[in-house]
C-alpha cells in the first residue's frame, strides 16, 4: 500500500493497484503513520544540530517517551472520535450512493468492473502498436524530408545567385562564392539523399505502395497522434516541475535553515522557474495545435 498523501504522485495504475482508497479493508487509514512520527521530531533537529552525542540521544529519547505517553493517553478518545466519524460517513455515504445508483442504474457489482476495466485500458496504454511508432516516425522522416528538399531548393537557388552579388573583376572574391555555394549545395543534396533513404526504409517496413502526402487523412492522423505524443511529455515534465518548485519553497523561508542552503535552494528555484516557464510555453503550444480544446487545458 502507498499512503494517500504521496498516492496521488503516483500515476494512475499505481494508484488502482496500491492507493488506500482501492484496498478493501483500509477505510479511512491513510497510511502515512510513519509521517505524523517524522512531522512530530522535526523540530528535535534545531536542538540536537550542535549537542553532544550523549545530550542528542537523550533529548530523542525523551521526545519519543512523551510522544508516546501523549498518544496512549489520548488512545481512548482518538478511537472514539474516528468511531463515529465511521458511523457519519457509513450513514451519508450510503444515502448518496444509492441515489447515485439509482439515476445511473447500476449496481455494487460494477464498481469492481469499472476499476478492472480502466486498469485494463491503462495498460493498452503502455506502449502504442508498433506500427502505429512505426507511423508516427515515417510521419517526422516525411517532414524532415520535406525541409531538406527545401534546403536543397534554396541552396541551389543561392548557388545561381551567388555571382550577382560580387563585383566583376573580382576574381577571388569569385572564386570563395562558388566554392561555399558548392559546399552549400553538396552539403544540403547529402541531406536529402539520407531522408530519402530514411524515407524509402520505413515505407518497406509499413509496405506502403504509394508515399503518403503532406496534409493527407493517414498522414494528419498520424501527425496528431504524434503532437499528443508531445504534449504529454510536457505536461508531465510541467507538473514534475511544478511540484519540486512548490517543495523548494515550503523550504526556502523554513526556520533553522542556514544561509547557505537558502541560497542553494533560491537559487534552484530560479532554474526551476525558467524551466517551468519554458515547458508551459511547450505545453502551451501543443495546446494550440490541438485548437484550444479543454482537454487539453
Amino acid at each position: 500500500m502507498v499512503g494517500a498523501f504521496h498516492g496521488h504522485a503516483h500515476n494512475r495504475k499505481c494508484q488502482l493497484d496500491w492507493h488506500p482508497m482501492y484496498i478493501p479493508g483500509t477505510g479511512h487509514s491513510e497510511g502515512e503513520g510513519c509521517e505524523h512520527i517524522f512531522s512530530a521530531s522535526n523540530a528535535l533537529a534545531r536542538g540536537t544540530r550542535h549537542a553532544s552525542k550523549f545530550h542528542r540521544h537523550q533529548n530523542i529519547e525523551q521526545h519519543f517517551a512523551f510522544w508516546n505517553d501523549d498518544k496512549y493517553a489520548a488512545l481512548s478518545g482518538f478511537m472514539w472520535n474516528h468511531y463515529r466519524e465511521a458511523l457519519k460517513s457509513i450513514q451519508m455515504l450510503t444515502v448518496e450512493l444509492s441515489a447515485i445508483k439509482a439515476e445511473l442504474n447500476i449496481t455494487d457489482d460494477d464498481f469492481p468492473q469499472y476499476l478492472l476495466q480502466e486498469r485494463a485500458y491503462l495498460d493498452s496504454l503502455k506502449q502504442p502498436p508498433a506500427r502505429d511508432k512505426i507511423s508516427i516516425r515515417y510521419v517526422e522522416v516525411l517532414d524532415e524530408l520535406d525541409e531538406r528538399r527545401t534546403e536543397w531548393n534554396s541552396a541551389r537557388k543561392l548557388a545561381n545567385n551567388a555571382l550577382t552579388e560580387i563585383a566583376a573583376g573580382s576574381l577571388e572574391q569569385i572564386n570563395k562564392a562558388l566554392a561555399q555555394a558548392r559546399i552549400r549545395v553538396d552539403s544540403s543534396y547529402a541531406k536529402l539523399q539520407h531522408a530519402e533513404v530514411l524515407v524509402a526504409h520505413i515505407e518497406s517496413q509499413l509496405a506502403v505502395e504509394a508515399r503518403w502526402e503532406i496534409g493527407g487523412n493517414e498522414y494528419n492522423q498520424f501527425k496528431m497522434e504524434a503532437h499528443l505524443g508531445k504534449y504529454h511529455t510536457a505536461l508531465d515534465d510541467l507538473e514534475c516541475l511544478v511540484v519540486m518548485r512548490l517543495f523548494e519553497l515550503s523550504k526556502v523561508s523554513l526556520s533553522g535553515t542556514g544561509e547557505s542552503l537558502s541560497s542553494a535552494i533560491s537559487s534552484s528555484l530560479l532554474i526551476n522557474f525558467c524551466r517551468v516557464q519554458a515547458t508551459s510555453t511547450d505545453r502551451q503550444g501543443f495546446a494550440t495545435v490541438f485548437g484550444g480544446h479543454s482537454k487539453f487545458n
